[in-house]
């Protein structure tokens, strides 16, 4: 097969450091402006800032391999990595050189100049930048090193429906052990809708642990958890995977007002305040994405500039205090309730606590590897999210932290994960969020 040239765009380095490895034994080729770019955003305390800190890291590295202008090979197998201007004379007179972009463009046109016949590709996230390229004759492509998802509508929703024989649905109902094999192709915690081949509306509901274990009957809840009740099967199911101490990774996906936080919440304080209390403290954390155009920096203390992140939980919070403050602070200022930036998560070991992390869909792959790892014995762990509201302009609905969680993790035993289809908070927000 020919080697190509790639040229990444800065947001391929600023989403991956790590793509520069992804590419095979083609050689790659690093316009001079992206260096500049990626220096702008070195001092970043996010995930953006983390990976253009070790892109430079890795760059430095290599030039102990040779000089970086006249090209390094990058490894056993790799091809060659160089950094290259640009010939003002390859962009036509309509794009205008002062631009960032467009200085990417003419230095992939003055490589394509040099090394015909030579295929040479862009590589960029930027759908603009990918029209652009094929304006001038460019080949393009969009990244997708970290995908875990063609679409979307593939991610994974914890729940199925199977049609067998109405005497398999008598037996489940009288108490009876039943199995499923693994023709079925089932993930452990996965939920199952029984229906009856001959009558589709017997149906039972279950959910299945292994091929070697029978089905758990997932019965209808009468009693409250911290006052809340399932209003529909897929809140039932959430609460089946919240209350259960043996699955300590639950993740929680829906639309606006579908209850993934509000069920999150109940069950922590119902575990942590309850009868039987099984943890010591409930931990309620979010990435700190703005949502539209940023307001700047905030005025006060580090807990005073939070207030606005952290409302909404606080929100839900004193909804399931019964409104009562005065019990809320006094959780809070006992450590019974912490509600805090997710920047203080890193570095700590949580041991014995009931863990909420919400807007998980605003997280990369490495931040949310990095929060799990911080997991310690007797601590359960749960994220929420929804992948069609991403804030973050680094990734998408196929490579988020919430999705790669739910795609990676979906076949390991002590993880469950549903999606929750049915908006709960009011007529208004049900219809907001399936028609606009």
């Amino acid at each position: 097969m020919a080697k190509k040239t790639y040229v990444l765009d800065t947001n391929v380095y600023l989403t991956s450091a790590a793509a520069i490895n992804t590419f095979g034994n083609n050689d790659i080729v690093i316009p001079l402006k992206i260096l500049d770019e990626i220096d702008k955003h070195k001092k970043r305390q996010d995930s953006v800032g983390s990976q253009a800190r070790e892109i430079i890291r890795r760059l430095d590295a290599f030039r102990s391999g040779g000089n970086l202008s006249k090209g390094v090979r990058m490894g056993k197998g790799k091809g060659i990595l160089r950094v290259s201007s640009y010939n003002p004379f390859c962009l036509p007179d309509d794009l205008d050189l002062e631009d960032s972009d467009n200085q990417i463009l003419a230095t992939a046109l003055s490589v394509q100049e040099e090394n015909k016949p030579r295929k040479v590709i862009v590589v960029s996230r930027d759908i603009n930048m990918r029209v652009k390229c094929d304006a001038l004759g460019l080949l393009t492509e969009d990244y997708h090193g970290e995908q875990v998802l063609e679409s979307s509508d593939g991610l994974f929703s914890g729940k199925t429906e199977i049609l067998v024989d109405e005497q398999i649905i008598n037996s489940f109902y009288e108490d009876e052990e039943v199995f499923l094999g693994d023709e079925y192709n089932l993930s452990p915690n996965q939920f199952v809708m029984l229906i009856s081949n001959s009558n589709d509306k017997k149906t039972a509901l279950a959910k299945y642990i292994n091929s070697l274990s029978p089905l758990d009957r997932i019965a209808k809840s009468t009693k409250g958890i911290w006052g809340t009740y399932p209003r529909n099967k897929e809140q039932q199911f959430a609460f089946d995977l919240l209350l259960n101490s043996k699955i300590p990774v639950v993740s929680l996906v829906g639309k606006a007002g579908s209850g993934k936080t509000l069920l999150a919440l109940a069950a922590g304080l119902e575990q942590t305040f309850g009868k039987g209390a099984t943890y010591k403290k409930v931990v309620v954390t979010k990435p700190v994405e703005p949502m539209g155009k940023d307001i700047g920096f905030l005025p006060g203390s580090m807990e005073e500039k939070m207030l606005p992140w952290l409302a909404p939980i606080q929100d839900n919070l004193q909804f399931l205090m019964g409104d009562d403050k005065t019990t809320l602070a006094m959780y809070m200022d006992q450590g019974k309730i912490e509600v805090e930036a997710m920047t203080f998560i890193r570095g700590r070991s949580i041991s014995n606590a009931f863990i909420i992390i919400d807007e998980v869909q605003n997280m990369t792959q490495h931040e949310i590897k990095t929060v799990l790892t911080r997991v310690g014995e007797g601590t359960k762990i749960v994220l929420t999210g929804d992948i069609e509201q991403i804030d973050n302009m680094y990734i998408d609905e196929t490579n988020n932290g919430l999705s790669y969680v739910v795609e990676r993790l979906k076949q390991e035993q002590i993880t469950g994960h549903i999606t929750l289809m049915k908006g709960e908070r009011s007529q208004v927000a049900t219809i907001a969020a399936t028609k606009l």
